[in-house]
């Protein structure tokens, strides 16, 4: 597995070593050993899956506070979607600076987003299957979000989105956002 590290410290994309010949492919798509090789240390204890049947629809950016904060591991096993991470962390150089991959199942990749960002992204096809890990369980009392559009933070997205919940449009802006509580430890 190839981990690429990004311009944001700690927010990793992972390109998985793909074995293919005339039955199909195979490959890994998590190896303990080659996280904490790279410096990723996380014990994932929940998988979650999203299925989005039209193109254009958003979900994010939301995130977890405090001792609730989650670092996640995504990829797209049906479908593509522009995946995006915004730094929250406190004291963190490149707070509010966002960074974004796209992820399908031809390509295979995955995007490593530690604790500390909110998270968000994009199907950039219909039919899509988003798969996740997480290391800490879904609070609905720790659950946040700051605006898709915020224009302090100036994501790129590859088209504006045309479908969003009430709660992903209704989210505050990151300077009214709640302290997510994780501090950036360079």
């Amino acid at each position: 597995m190839n981990v690429i590290k990004t311009k944001i410290s700690g927010l990793y994309i992972l390109e998985p070593r793909v074995f293919g010949d005339e039955r199909g492919w195979f490959m890994e798509s998590w190896s303990k050993r080659i996280m904490d090789e790279a410096g990723i240390h996380v014990d994932f204890v929940q998988d979650n899956q999203s299925y989005s049947a039209d193109k254009g629809t958003l979900r994010g950016m939301h995130y977890q506070c405090g001792d609730k904060c989650q670092a996640k591991l995504l990829r797209a096993t049906r479908g593509s979607i522009f995946d995006v991470a915004v730094d929250l962390r406190e004291g963190s150089p490149t707070f509010g600076q966002w960074e974004g991959v796209e992820l399908s199942a031809e390509n295979k990749r995955q995007f490593f987003i530690p604790r500390g960002f909110a998270h968000g992204f994009l199907t950039i096809t219909d039919d899509v299957e988003v798969q996740y890990k997480a290391d800490n369980y879904y609070a609905p009392e720790a659950d946040a979000g700051i605006r898709w559009d915020d224009p302090t933070i100036k994501i790129e997205w590859p088209f504006a989105p045309t479908i969003l919940s009430d709660k992903d449009e209704k989210a505050p802006h990151l300077e009214s956002r709640r302290d997510i509580g994780i501090r950036y430890e360079g």
